[in-house]
C-alpha cells in the first residue's frame, strides 16, 4: 500500500516560501567576519555545527573553529558528543530543536529563527496528531524535518541517510508505517522495500522543483554525466539516478565514482562541499525548469541561506539578540521526542 489519496496536500504554496537574496561580500570582509565569529565562539564555549546546505563560509569557518559540517544525523550525534555547553546550529530550526532535545541541559542558538523547513511547515501538529490518531494500528516513522511536536508524536525519527534500513526492518517485523511528511522521499522508500506505508502528502521546495525532461535533456548533452538525485526528488528523477542518496552519501558517491562530470539534484550549497573533496571533478546543477516549474527555491533553500557570517556575527555580538534567538523545547515534549531519535541514533550506531 503507497496512498496518499484521502489526504490533503500539504506541499507549501509559492507565496508561502521567502525570496531571499544572500548578501555578496570582499574577501576583506569575510575574512574579518570570520575571525570576529571565530573569536566570539571561543569566548562563550560555543561550538559551530553547520549544514552542507548552508553557505560555504559558513562551512568553512564551523570546520576551522572545531565545529562540524555534516547532514541533520552527524549535526544531531555531534551536538550531544561534543563536550561544548553552547551549541550554535547554522541551518534550519527543526535542527536547532533536535540539538536540544537531545541535549536538554545544553544552550542551543541559530544565527535566525527564521530559518524554517517546507516540510516542517507541512506538518501542522494538531492534524497530524489526528491522521496518527485514524491510523492507530500504524507504527508511525516521521523524517527528521519535523517539529519537536511532531517528533513527540512518532515512534521513529529518521534521515534520508538511515530511512531505508529502518523502514527494511520494521517491514520485516510485518509492521505497518504511517510516513510523514515527504511525500517523494515515502513513495521511493515504499518502492524499494514493498512495506506497507500510507502517506503525508508534504514536500521540499527545492527537491519538488527538479524536472525529468530537462534532466533527460540535459544527459544528453552530456551523456557521460554521473546522475546524483537526492531522494526527496520526484520518482520521475529519481528514476534518472545512476545513485540515490542523503548528501552525505552523495557526496561519497562523487568520491568513488569514476566519473569526471556529475549532474547533481539537490540543493546547490552542497556543491561547495562537492568541490572541496573532488577538484579534478565537476558538478553541474539538475534543472529546476520545465512544465509546470515555479522555480520556489531554484535549487537553494531560502531558509538555509539566511545562515550567514553577517548574521552569525551579530548573534554572538548582541547580547540581547543572542538570548531572543535561543531555541526552547517544552521538556514534556522533548523527553518524548528524545525516544524515536534516540531509536534511530541506536540503529545506526
Amino acid at each position: 500500500m503507497n496512498s496518499t489519496a484521502n489526504i490533503p496536500d500539504y506541499s507549501l504554496a509559492a507565496e508561502r516560501v521567502p525570496v531571499y537574496e544572500p548578501q555578496t561580500l570582499p574577501p576583506a570582509r569575510i575574512k574579518a567576519l570570520k575571525a570576529e565569529i571565530a573569536a566570539g565562539l571561543k569566548a562563550r564555549g560555543a561550538v559551530l555545527i553547520a549544514h552542507y546546505y548552508v553557505d560555504g563560509d559558513v562551512q568553512d569557518l564551523a570546520e576551522e573553529s572545531g565545529g562540524c559540517v555534516a547532514d541533520s544525523l552527524e549535526m544531531a550525534r555531534f551536538g550531544r558528543d561534543h563536550q561544548a555547553q553552547t551549541l550554535v546550529v547554522a541551518g534550519v530550526r527543526f535542527m536547532g530543536e533536535t540539538a536540544k532535545i537531545l541535549s536538554p541541559h545544553k544552550l542551543v542558538v541559530m544565527p535566525t529563527l527564521e530559518a524554517e523547513c517546507s516540510l516542517d511547515l507541512g506538518c501542522v501538529p494538531d492534524e497530524f496528531r489526528a491522521f496518527c490518531e485514524a491510523n492507530p494500528d500504524r507504527t508511525v516513522v516521521v523524517y527528521a524535518n519535523t517539529s519537536a511536536h511532531v517528533k513527540a508524536l512518532s515512534d521513529w525519527v529518521v534521515t534520508s541517510s538511515v530511512a531505508l534500513p529502518i523502514v527494511e526492518s520494521l517491514d520485516a517485523k510485518g509492521e505497518k508505517i504511517l510516513w510523514a511528511p515527504d511525500k517523494h522521499l515515502g513513495r521511493y522508500i515504499q518502492h524499494k522495500t514493498g512495506a506497507d506505508m500510507l502517506l503525508w502528502s508534504g514536500a521540499c521546495v527545492v527537491h519538488e522543483e527538479f524536472k525529468a525532461q530537462a534532466l533527460y535533456d540535459l544527459k544528453g548533452v552530456y551523456p557521460d554525466a554521473g546522475v546524483l538525485v537526492h531522494p526527496e526528488s520526484p520518482a520521475a528523477v529519481i528514476d534518472i539516478a545512476d545513485v540515490v542518496g542523503s548528501t552525505s552519501q552523495i557526496l561519497e558517491a562523487a568520491q568513488t565514482l569514476p566519473n569526471e562530470l556529475f549532474i547533481v539534484a539537490t540543493d546547490r550549497g552542497l556543491f561547495h562541499k562537492l568541490r572541496q573533496r573532488n577538484p579534478k571533478k565537476r558538478f553541474i546543477e539538475a534543472p529546476t525548469a520545465g512544465d509546470g516549474a515555479t522555480c520556489r527555491s531554484c535549487a537553494h533553500c531560502p531558509w538555509m541561506a539566511m545562515n550567514e557570517l553577517s548574521c552569525l556575527a551579530e548573534l554572538l555580538r548582541d547580547e540581547d539578540k543572542f538570548s531572543a534567538n535561543e531555541i526552547a523545547v517544552d521538556p514534556a515534549i522533548g523527553e518524548r521526542a528524545m525516544v524515536p531519535l534516540n531509536r534511530m541514533l541506536s540503529f545506526s550506531a
